[in-house]
């Protein structure tokens, strides 16, 4: 019942993660760049896919709870 709500999460989240990995190979296989750039510029979108992992099942956990849409409440 719930999975047509978990759809567009999952998707946005598949995404935008394929997008931060498309920056770390970008930055990973450029040999042009200075050593603290490419550290950084393979440490900030791990950490950002890391994060939208983690918000997208923090967004399963509310939609299986029921919790979704408390914005309605108010």
């Amino acid at each position: 019942m719930h999975t047509k709500k978990m759809i567009a999460p999952i998707v946005i989240t598949i995404v935008v993660v394929l997008y931060f990995i498309g920056f770390v190979f970008l930055f990973a296989f450029d040999d042009s760049m200075p050593l603290l750039i490419k550290i950084l510029g393979l440490a900030i979108p791990l950490l950002l896919a890391g994060a939208c992992v983690y918000v997208l099942v923090e967004r399963i956990k509310e939609i299986r709870s029921g919790e979704e849409d408390d914005i309605s409440k108010y």
